[in-house]
């Protein structure tokens, strides 16, 4: 056993592992085509991104504005990760047939699942618009008048970008202010969920395991695309069919290696790699403690009921994973920041610009204000902070109730105007044209209304009236108790003074009393669409001040409003400034942007790491982990019986690595974040090696501060999808649709030669 160590280590020391830190357009990466080259990437750059011609990131999608997806077959099937799916599986999921526990796969296109809210985007194109929109701004514009300039010559770019097309655009800001580039989507509204694996499988190790190497989940969900006959987006409809991409991706049953390269193409959500100093220490002290501390009592409260009732745990299942995915992800940032030493590496960041700009006289003129600015912000800031968390994770995204008043509001408020401008509009048009007028505005009336009363059944379809009850009081109590009164919305003091600030009495009112605590008092009040009546209800009342607050900085003090204005304006140029500064001190170094939802490749090597003194992490994982972690009294760890009967038998089939073991996970040393999550991972010959759900525990500080030793990407092996798919499940059928490559030799730089490439009809799969 030590000696095959001694040779696993020796291995890997000597294989060209790196860590590359950056998130990078599309469109720009012929900056590091050679250095992807020079690890094992063999396409050309115009197989990576093309307008004109099929290329990788016509494969990939963003998945509901909130993952990625990949499309793996020519019928459109899409892969993702299986909390990505869970709103969607949880959907469908009933006490009588409960697919999130028992798992899903179609057998035919007759069997998938349509899914009314969900979307993937398509990247059309990009394009460097910086030039464009700079030459529309000046220096004496406050940042606001900036920030609304933008916005403008923002939208008449996509504007024009998109005229006369169905495709939808917007434009993009990059190095806080710095360079700007539109991007230009195609939206495909039928998605119908394909395969889910059972949740034992695909969060196999649950909250336990979660950010955590080494992992043993299976974290996949299988969606398809469909069109309209014609081939165009289209919404659900039966003779939609499916979609026939411009390019998907082969997958590969090679496996991964030590220092093998690979890519990921994604739609990662947000960094903060150019947060300052200062802001390391509000996220470390003020913000991430409190967002912890509120959503540990959510948690608390969903688990009382969920616990209690099969129907509320289906209900629930996807909130309560969205809330303790970040509950933990934000324990785990405030621990690597301090173990990382990052906010002394930004100190050291900081003290070496401020030499540089302080050595000639332009510079220092253009760039010393700087981070005296971003000082002056964030203290002028941090009273604040703990507030701003308060109005949003305990009011707004505390109890349901409030939010969904704030909506319907909207909504009658936008009927009665609409209402109004009808009669006014009737009134001034000539004799011959007031019915058509009547009736052009009677039909947006009819949409409107109809929007609502689908809002209602979307609100109440998942909805436990006292759980919510018992999330408004302890929430709201929170909220009263933790954070100075200036800084409460209005209705606090009448709870002050009509409950003695007990907020479980207040709470027990509000659910009495108001129209949107039940789905037959809300649709009564959709039928009288009184608006008066609904801003009475304390539902509207409280999302309404909640609202304000929020939308005010977590303040409504006139003297504090004036003190947040003034220091947002200068965190936001003094940002602009110092990135603009870093990137003019290094001239040689290619500067990543962060990460803002839109398209990106990532690149690095399969590696294993050293967490810490003495601990040694290995590359990839296989199903004797599962085996060795399963726990039948554990529901995080109960794994099923048929699974674990599989491996016993070792009945893997061709998804077995030459060790004859089946692989689950590996780890790469790429750059990713969330909305990464369903990333494909893809090999230097562009195909599918994984699909990526994670990052290590160790570098959670990562979103501020790449560690380049310490970061890695968790994935979950493509053949352990497939076994899962095939061998657990028995959807051949999905098998069978994939162009599979097994054998190394292929150049795919000229063509992609699959060992099996079958492409069913319509009519075979659902036969």
């Amino acid at each position: 056993m030590k000696k095959l160590f001694s040779f696993a280590l020796a291995f890997c020391l000597v294989l060209p592992t790196f860590a590359n830190e950056g998130m990078w357009l599309p469109l720009l990466l012929n900056r590091n085509y050679a250095d992807m080259q020079k690890y094992g990437l063999q396409l050309t750059p115009e197989q990576l991104y093309s307008v004109n011609n099929s290329s990788l990131k016509d494969a990939i999608v963003s998945f509901g504005g909130f993952c990625t997806g990949e499309v793996i077959s020519s019928n459109g099937l899409i892969l993702t990760n299986h909390h990505c799916g869970y709103g969607a599986i949880q959907s469908h999921s009933t006490v009588e047939d409960n697919i999130l526990e028992k798992g899903f796969f179609a057998k035919s296109y007759a069997e998938e699942k349509p899914n009314p809210d969900l979307f993937v985007r398509f990247l059309v194109r990009m394009e460097d618009v910086t030039g464009k929109v700079l030459a529309s701004l000046s220096d004496t514009m406050s940042e606001t008048e900036r920030q609304r300039q933008v916005s403008v010559i923002g939208k008449q770019i996509a504007d024009e970008a998109t005229k006369d097309t169905e495709y939808d655009a917007n434009v993009r800001s990059f190095y806080h202010g710095n360079e700007f580039y539109l991007f230009v989507y195609e939206t495909y509204r039928d998605v119908r969920l394909v395969g889910a694996p059972p949740e034992s499988v695909g969060k196999f190790g649950g909250d336990t395991d979660n950010w955590m190497w080494p992992r043993h989940t299976g974290d996949f969900s299988m969606f398809r695309v469909y069109t309209s006959p014609d081939g165009k987006p289209a919404a659900y409809a039966e003779e939609n069919i499916p979609m026939k991409p411009k390019h998907h991706l082969p997958v590969s049953l090679n496996g991964v290696q030590e220092g093998d390269f690979t890519m990921v193409w994604g739609y990662p959500g947000s960094t903060d790699r150019y947060l300052s100093s200062f802001g390391v220490k509000q996220a470390i002290n003020l913000y991430n403690p409190t967002v912890v501390e509120i959503r540990d009592l959510k948690l608390k409260v969903m688990k009382t009921y969920m616990d209690k009732d099969p129907a509320t745990r289906i209900a629930y299942a996807s909130k309560y994973a969205q809330v303790a995915n970040y509950w933990k992800y934000y324990i785990g940032q405030t621990e690597q920041l301090k173990n990382n030493n990052v906010y002394a590496k930004k100190l050291v960041i900081e003290e070496d610009f401020r030499d540089w700009v302080n050595r000639e006289p332009a510079r220092k003129k253009k760039y010393s204000s700087a981070l005296t600015m971003l000082e002056e912000a964030y203290k002028a800031n941090d009273p604040y902070v703990k507030g701003k968390v308060y109005v949003l994770e305990a009011g707004l995204l505390g109890s349901d109730i409030a939010l969904f008043g704030y909506r319907f509001n909207r909504g009658v408020e936008s009927y009665k105007a609409t209402e109004a401008a009808m009669k006014k509009a009737v009134k001034e048009a000539a004799k011959e044209e007031k019915e058509s007028v009547k009736g052009e505005y009677e039909a947006k009336l009819a949409k409107i209304k109809a929007g609502l009363e689908a809002s209602i059944q979307e609100h109440f379809k998942d909805y436990n009236a006292d759980l919510d009850r018992d999330m408004l009081a302890n929430t709201l109590q929170l909220y009263y108790n933790n954070i100075p009164a200036a800084q409460h919305p209005e209705f606090f003091e009448e709870v002050e003074d009509d409950f003695d600030g007990d907020f479980y009495r207040f709470a027990a009112e509000v659910f009495e009393e108001s129209e949107f605590s039940n789905q037959e008092d809300a649709m009564e009040a959709l039928e009288d669409m009184k608006l008066k009546k609904v801003r009475k209800d304390w539902a509207v009342r409280m999302g309404n001040e909640l609202i304000a607050v929020y939308r005010s900085g977590g303040t409504t003090d006139e003297a504090a409003l004036a003190v947040l204005d003034a220091a947002e304006d200068k965190q936001e140029k003094g940002y602009r400034l110092f990135t603009a500064g870093l990137r003019e001190m290094n001239p040689d170094k290619n500067y990543a942007p962060d990460a803002n939802s839109t398209m990106r490749m990532t690149y690095g090597t399969v590696g294993s790491y050293y967490p810490r003194d003495a601990v040694f992490y290995a590359h990839s994982t296989t199903a004797k982990g599962i085996e060795e972690k399963a726990d039948p009294n554990d529901f995080e760890f109960n794994a099923p019986d048929k699974l674990l009967k599989l491996i016993a038998n070792k009945n893997f089939g061709q998804y077995a690595n030459a060790e004859g073991e089946l692989p689950v996970c590996f780890i790469h040393n790429t750059d990713i974040t969330g909305g990464n999550s369903g990333s494909p991972v893809i090999n230097g010959k562009g195909e599918l090696i994984g699909c990526a759900f994670d990052g290590n525990w160790e570098a959670m500080s990562g979103d501020i501060f790449f560690e380049k030793d310490l970061q890695r990407t968790i994935s979950v092996d493509v053949r352990y999808i497939l076994f899962i798919v095939d061998k657990y499940a028995g959807a051949k059928n999905i098998i069978n649709e994939l162009t599979l490559v097994k054998g190394g030799d292929q150049d795919n730089r000229k063509a992609m030669d699959p060992v099996k490439a079958v492409e069913p009809s319509v009519e075979a799969l659902n036969n």
